[in-house]
């Protein structure tokens, strides 16, 4: 009797910590539901989930675009390390919160000052950033300047995810420039943005659900 107590005791103890246990460790993945309309484009996520190394850099803050730089390196160094593919990996890169400029094109920072607004500088130093930092500019055709840039990033099959919530803050910027209604101004903001990133509903859900599509995260500023 006090074996099959033990025994019986034990087999509950681990069927507990079993049902516990995150779906991964069960061997039974959790299916996601499928999304309830198409207002939000998620079509990203298949394409993170066909890869065999995948990860999220969070961009919460502009810090000279380092988040870009570090899914690049990512990239970069695997394939120094293991002979990894590009088409093996999936980097994704969500821009939020005070990030949100990043994914705006030189012209927004000229025209709204953006540098001046966020305090970010040159790389000298010297002078509020009068355009994008992760964007190429048509004077600097260095091979780290184009290397380093979010067109590049995205021509070479990368993810740019961006914050909902935080556009609304550029899309106000239209509104009482342009003397818009919210319609017509968020429609001008986003034809100022970079071509290729995507809005969803916030950053948090894009973090989140990169990391449920399998991605590694890290705080990429």
């Amino acid at each position: 009797m006090p074996n099959n107590r033990r025994d019986f005791l034990a087999g509950l103890a681990s069927t507990s910590l079993l049902a516990a246990a995150p779906f991964s460790l069960r061997g039974d993945a959790a299916p996601h539901p499928a999304p309830l309309d198409d207002k939000w484009d998620l079509s990203w996520v298949e394409k993170v989930e066909r890869a065999k190394f995948r990860a999220v850099f969070d961009s919460p803050e502009i810090n000279d675009g380092d988040a870009l730089f570090r899914a690049i390196v990512w990239c970069d160094q695997y394939k120094e390390v293991y002979g990894t593919a590009r088409g093996d990996m999936a980097p994704v890169i969500v821009f939020r919160h005070r990030g949100i400029p990043l994914i705006m094109q030189s012209e927004y920072w000229r025209r709204f000052k953006i540098g001046k607004a966020t305090e970010t500088r040159t790389p000298e130093g010297k002078k509020w950033a009068e355009a994008n930092p992760i964007i190429a500019s048509p004077t600097d055709t260095s091979a780290d300047a184009m290397k380093y840039s979010l067109g590049k990033f995205l021509a070479d099959g990368g993810t740019v995810l961006a914050c909902n919530f935080a556009f609304g803050m550029v899309v106000g910027r239209y509104e009482k420039e342009d003397k818009l209604d919210s319609a017509a101004a968020r429609q001008a903001a986003l034809a100022a943005a970079v071509p290729g990133v995507i809005l969803q509903p916030s950053g948090i859900f894009a973090v989140l659900r990169a990391q449920e599509a399998g991605c590694k995260y890290i705080v990429g500023s």
